[in-house]
């Protein structure tokens, strides 16, 4: 009886730890909180290449405010709380300063990450704007932990 009941037990356990391991593979859906990007400088629709709120904008405070909580509301689930990753998605804090980090922020924001079918990361450009989008990008600059 006793080998029944470890058999069975360790069965259910298998297919727990099973069915966890399919939540990892996607981050599935996640649905963007909105920002309140309100005394940042508007951007307008064309992208820029170069993050505009990076010191010494004038917006730099503001936008690491902004950033923070946009980031807390919308990517902290995927990337980690404080932007500490926990393995499932890139750590942000390692974003490559200057224009090769802002080129592949901005291609990722904008063009999303889908494997196999499977959403890795929805474009958030569809839904947050181009201002909040470099806010979060200006508060991951300023927790950063590359030199």
């Amino acid at each position: 009886m006793f080998l029944k009941n470890k058999i069975l037990l360790s069965t259910a356990a298998l297919v727990f730890c099973a069915g966890l391991s399919t939540q990892a593979m996607a981050h599935g859906d996640v649905t963007p909180q909105a920002v309140d990007t309100g005394g940042l400088t508007p951007l307008g629709e064309e992208w820029s290449d170069l993050n505009p709120y990076r010191t010494p904008s004038e917006d730099n405070a503001e936008a690491i405010k902004i950033g923070f909580s946009a980031y807390t509301q919308n990517c902290a689930r995927c990337h980690g709380l404080e932007g500490i990753s926990g393995g499932i998605a890139p750590d942000l804090r390692m974003l490559e300063a200057g224009f090769d980090g802002d080129e592949w922020y901005a291609y990722r924001v904008i063009n999303g990450a889908v494997r196999n079918g499977a959403v890795y990361m929805p474009k958030m450009a569809d839904t947050l704007s181009q201002e909040a989008l470099w806010a979060i990008r200006t508060w991951l600059e300023s927790v950063s932990v590359t030199e």
